[in-house]
This record gives structure tokens, C-alpha cells and sequence, in this order.
């Protein structure tokens, strides 16, 4: 619960700051700024612990995929979201991933899905629910964000599935350094091309803020959802990421004076009622 509780604060007080970013700096440029630092950390912090960064034969494909996935995809169309809808929202739409992940892994990877889990993930679909459904004029206005911020939970689901699908033969935190890492090539390239090459200008605040995404909520935080990728089942761990966006929304009211009513409240018991149903430890069976 501990890591649980890192995570939340780190990606929910994320989301708000983005917003903020995104108004001095353009979309692609952030990306690449923030992948950068990210990278730079974590291969600091795999050889400070004395790990290897050597990739084992055969995990080269689902590397590729995972990076493409948890990284590439899913920061830009995060930022894009965040360009057209209310940054709380935005979070919430990509957080539908515990509801990907599950029926994906139910429907085309034959997992079991125990009575439990289902009412975890129906209690989370509520929870998303009663947060959009004060806000489809909002998204009806702004389909791209809608779009963008589904297809981020979407790309998650996938990249987690790989991750918790493949044996990695005993890498830990070089998997995540390693995916950050194939990333920044092609967010800089999509950067160049998009963006153009000169160095936008903004404010010091900007800057700041942009290093400290890119080294605590992208380095740090993705480091730590992966870690508990791995120490929870899937779909549990999954869910374990639905109260980041709560703190998304609350922070977002503090900080952009977004909306934060009766909805986010029942919503937020909603998300709650679902974590505890999935983190909640199996019966034994005593046998005789």
C-alpha cells in the first residue's frame, strides 16, 4: 500500500502541471524534454543500485512494444487530452486502463476473472462514469480530447499486459529504464518535425516544472508502477491505479480551479470500493 500511495501523489498532482506546461510549451517539445530527464535517472539509478543494463536475447520484440506502448503512445496522447479538455478529466479517461486490461485479459487471453474482480471493475467503470457524465458537453465539444484521453488508457491496457506477460528473465529496473530510453528517439523526432528545431521560449516557472515531471512523476513514478505491476496480479494491479486520477481532479481544483463536486465525491468512493475489492487478500481454503 505504501507504493500505492508514492504513485498516487506522484501521477495525480502530475496532471494539473501539465495544463500549466502545455500553455508555454508546444506538445512534442515537452515530451521530449521530460522522456530525457526521465531516461538520464533512471540509467543513473540502475547503475547506482549495480545493475545490469544488458538486455536478455529473445525480450527484444516485447521491449520495443512496451516502450511504444507505456511510453510513446501514452505521453502523447496524455498531453493531447490535456490540449482540449479540463486536465482532471483527462486523467480520468486514461485511467479507464484497469477497464481495458481486464476485459482484455478476459477475453483474449483466457484469464479467469474471479466475482470479486468483476464488481471491482464495475465499481470502477461508476467511478468513471459519474465523473464524465457531468462533462459529455464537454467532451462532445472536444472529441479529440475524448479520443485522445481513451486511446491513452487503451495503449496503457496493451503495454501493461505485455509487461506482466513476459518473462523478463531478472530485469527490474532496467526494464523501465530501457523503455523511457527506446522512447526519446522518436518523441525528439516527432519534436524536430512537428515542432521545429528552435528552443521555444518560456517561462523559468516552465522549465522548472518540465525537469520535474521528467525526473520525479515520469522517472520515479513509472519505476514504481512497474514495480507494482509485478508484485500484483494483473488486473489488481491495474485497479491499484484508479485513484490516481481523484487526485488528479482534486488537485486540479486547487490549482485550475476545476470542477470538484457531489460527482468526483461519489466517484472517489466508487474508486475506493473497487481497490479494496481488488487488493483485498483471497480466503484460504483449509482443506482435510
Amino acid at each position: 500500500m505504501a507504493l500505492l500511495a508514492v504513485l498516487m501523489l506522484l501521477w495525480g498532482t502530475n496532471w494539473p502541471l501539465f495544463h500549466i506546461v502545455l500553455q508555454e510549451l508546444p506538445l512534442w517539445t515537452f515530451r521530449a524534454i521530460t522522456t530525457g530527464f526521465a531516461a538520464t535517472l533512471l540509467v543513473i539509478i540502475v547503475k547506482l543500485r549495480g545493475e545490469s543494463l544488458s538486455v536478455p536475447r529473445g525480450v527484444w520484440l516485447p521491449l520495443l512494444a512496451a516502450s511504444a506502448l507505456n511510453i510513446c503512445l501514452w505521453n502523447i496522447t496524455t498531453a493531447l487530452a490535456v490540449l482540449y479538455i479540463p486536465s482532471g478529466h483527462a486523467a480520468m479517461l486514461a485511467y479507464t486502463m484497469p477497464l481495458w486490461t481486464g476485459l482484455l485479459s478476459v477475453l483474449c487471453f483466457g484469464e479467469q476473472a474471479s466475482a470479486r474482480m468483476w464488481l471491482a471493475l464495475a465499481l470502477g467503470a461508476a467511478s468513471v462514469t459519474l465523473l464524465m457524465w457531468p462533462n459529455f458537453a464537454i467532451y462532445a465539444g472536444a472529441p479529440l480530447g475524448m479520443a485522445s484521453g481513451l486511446l491513452a488508457g487503451f495503449v496503457w491496457a496493451l503495454g501493461t499486459i505485455t509487461v506482466k506477460r513476459t518473462d523478463w528473465q531478472g530485469m527490474r529496473l532496467a526494464l523501465t529504464a530501457w523503455q523511457v530510453m527506446l522512447a526519446f528517439p522518436p518523441i525528439v523526432l516527432g519534436a524536430m518535425l512537428i515542432d521545429g528545431v528552435a528552443v521555444p521560449t518560456a517561462s523559468w516557472q516552465v522549465w522548472a516544472t518540465t525537469i520535474y515531471i521528467g525526473l520525479v512523476p515520469m522517472a520515479l513514478g513509472t519505476a514504481t508502477w512497474f514495480t507494482i505491476v509485478n508484485l500484483l496480479p494483473m488486473q489488481a494491479a491495474a485497479l491499484s491505479s484508479i485513484t490516481v486520477p481523484l487526485v488528479a481532479m482534486v488537485s486540479g481544483s486547487i490549482l485550475l480551479g476545476e470542477p470538484f463536486g457531489p460527482a468526483q465525491i461519489a466517484a472517489t468512493f466508487c474508486a475506493a470500493a473497487a481497490l479494496g475489492l481488488a487488493l483485498r487478500p483471497s480466503p484460504i481454503r483449509m482443506t482435510v
